[in-house]
């Protein structure tokens, strides 16, 4: 990457339309109503021939107080300020508003180089607006339409003049940029690949103060105010010499609840979260830990063939903290029994206490889950689960289990040899699952154990012999004629 674009504007002129057309995936949530973007989004972004990191920023408003408004114009502040080139972004089909001429003083600023965009440009309907952009004082305004692609060009040549005075300083401190979670991390040459980790959980847990404290910075949008988080945003850290790529999710509430079309996009993007990680944190809230919408999240994640840890948050708050962890375990056990074994921490993401607990909890968790067992040591298990309880005979038909081998790990998957697995009751199935949690060290992480039959090898077995071998042992018995 030669550079950092951060692009900024008032909420609804395109923003993220744009950031998706450059990284060439649809990583931000885009909709009509504004003020959708609240996070700081970094992607690898691609125009031309031209290679850099483009972040997607939230909408500029004038708040400056501790509201949430003022919360996410202080995050994109910070982005300017963090960025080499800032694209403006203003709606040609609205004009120049007096906000957009506040930031355009406020960018001039701040950001050293500043590129004036009037998105929305397309057709005659955009010409006043195009012109209007004259009077911010920042050059003359790119006409683009981040929607349809046009304009493309020429904001390619007005950065290329621009890589090459950052090539130099971006060799040396390369900055981390966000991947489609649908596709799968290259391992890098000099380091091991990171570990992908994804905190979901119902909204106001905490997730995103938790990320944060992990990273040490304000990285992300938090608040007293329930569902803050919007967009499924990835972070590579280093957590205590671990490689780490961590998602922050948006809470997810119970699917009856859930009626607002940008409220189902930002579930959806969450899931798909859960289902490309490798170790989901389900993170609860001490005060009304295990409610239904947790247990289906949990269950969602063990369904999916995730590790996963569960964390209570705001355990600093809590008074009775010896019988309280006493009753989570139980109620985990009772609730949870397909993640038996689980680890189970307590953290307070507002002071960082547990956070290494959290740590070593996601290392083994991660162990486990890719744990291989050779055929020999299952063989041998096998044989002494049969003898210690007999796989029942309905119908009077013995089944016999013959061997059972590991056929994949992340998660663990066995196979089982067996005659019959078709009356195989569930329950014996289960008893087996239980037994290779307990006997091969592997708590909590989900196990997949398929019973199958073995299939006779012989190819000429119940084969009906052919017409003319049939045909030549007729003849044969007939005599010949003279």
């Amino acid at each position: 990457m030669s550079f950092t674009l951060a692009i900024v504007g008032r909420p609804n002129v395109g923003k993220s339309t744009l950031f998706n057309r450059l990284v060439g995936k649809k990583l931000a949530l885009v909709d009509n109503q504004p003020g959708v973007t609240r996070d700081l989004r970094e992607g690898a972004a691609r125009l031309g021939d031209l290679k850099f990191t483009v972040i997607d920023t939230a909408g500029l408003e004038e708040a400056t107080d501790e509201s949430l408004q003022g919360r996410m114009r202080r995050l994109t502040e910070r982005a300017v300020e963090m960025a080499d080139i800032c694209l403006f972004m203003i709606d040609a089909r609205v004009g120049v508003t007096p906000t957009d001429q506040i930031f355009a003083d406020i960018l001039r600023k701040k950001n050293a180089h500043v590129i004036l965009a009037a998105n929305k440009g397309e057709g005659r309907a955009a010409d006043a607006g195009v012109i209007e952009a004259y009077a911010l004082g920042l050059g003359e305004p790119l006409r683009l339409s981040a929607e349809h692609g046009e304009g493309m060009g020429d904001l390619l040549a007005v950065l290329m003049p621009l890589a090459d005075k950052f090539t130099e300083r971006a060799a040396q401190d390369q900055p981390d940029v966000d991947v489609d979670i649908d596709a799968e991390d290259v391992a890098l040459a000099d380091r091991k690949r990171p570990l992908q980790v994804a905190v979901v959980g119902r909204p106001n847990a905490g997730k995103s103060t938790l990320i944060n404290k992990i990273l040490g910075e304000d990285r992300l949008l938090t608040g007293p105010e329930a569902g803050i988080t919007r967009d499924a945003i990835s972070l590579q850290i280093d957590w205590d010499g671990l490689p780490v790529r961590i998602f922050d999710t948006a809470g997810m509430r119970k699917k009856a609840k859930v009626q607002e079309k940008l409220e189902k996009l930002s579930v959806s993007d969450g899931l798909r979260a859960v289902k490309f990680a490798e170790v989901v944190v389900v993170l609860l809230d001490a005060a009304i830990p295990f409610e239904q919408q947790d247990l289906r999240i949990a269950d969602l994640a063990e369904r999916e063939g995730r590790a996963v840890v569960v964390a209570v948050n705001k355990w600093d708050i809590e008074d009775d903290k010896q019988n309280k962890l006493k009753a989570l375990r139980e109620a985990f056990e009772r609730l949870l029994p397909q993640l038996r074994g689980a680890p189970l921490v307590t953290v307070s993401a507002k002071t960082g206490r547990g956070l290494d607990r959290l740590k070593a909890a996601i290392e083994r968790s991660y162990d486990v889950w890719n744990r291989r067992v050779t055929t020999a040591q299952l063989n041998r298990w096998l044989i002494g689960m049969v003898e210690a309880h007999p796989p029942p005979a309905p119908g009077g038909k013995r089944i016999k289990l013959r061997y059972a081998t590991q056929v994949k790990t992340r998660p663990p998957a066995f196979v089982v040899m067996c005659s019959h697995p078709g009356k195989l009751p569930e329950s014996y199935s289960r008893y087996l699952v239980n037994g290779l949690r307990e006997d091969f060290d592997m708590p909590g992480t989900p196990i997949r154990l398929t019973m199958r039959s073995q299939a006779d090898k012989n190819p000429y077995k119940n084969k009906k012999k052919s017409t003319p071998s049939r045909l030549r042992k007729h003849l044969g018995k007939r005599p010949l004629a003279d």
